[in-house]
């Protein structure tokens, strides 16, 4: 298989082009052409080149372009996150045990101790993905 402009593909999509080929019992080859890449692009077909692990490259392609954002039309650069950054994996897997386990005891935060917790979600839902 044969990808010309290579350098305009995300990371998903080159991996998913790779894994159409091969499937067969005979040797196969994927060829990615870039026609004039960016920094930014040579690190996404760089990381192609060294991992065939799709969990890895998604990973690579994270740290590349960030989630985007959650309310907005920006679909890429990192969020400013207070307490972690989204490499701290254990802090951030923490959180989501510590929220879940929060909303299972008070889905609709009406006890006391949550008011704060439960007008800043508030404010965050009427769609400023700003907190304050």
């Amino acid at each position: 298989m044969l990808v010309e402009g290579a350098d305009r593909f995300g990371l998903a999509q080159l991996h998913q082009f790779r894994g159409r080929v091969g499937r067969g019992g005979q040797q196969a080859y994927c060829v990615l052409v870039a026609e004039s890449p960016s920094a930014e692009a040579k690190e996404r077909l760089d990381a192609l080149e060294r991992s065939q692990n799709g969990f890895e490259l998604a990973e690579e392609d994270l740290k590349l372009r960030g989630p985007g954002e959650f309310f907005g039309v920006r679909q890429s650069g990192l969020p400013d996150l207070r307490v972690a950054t989204l490499s701290d994996v254990l802090t951030i897997d923490e959180s989501r045990l510590a929220a879940r386990d929060l909303f299972e005891r008070d889905p609709d935060l009406t006890l006391p101790d949550h008011a704060e917790l439960r007008r800043r979600v508030e404010i965050f839902w009427r769609g400023t993905g700003n907190l304050e």
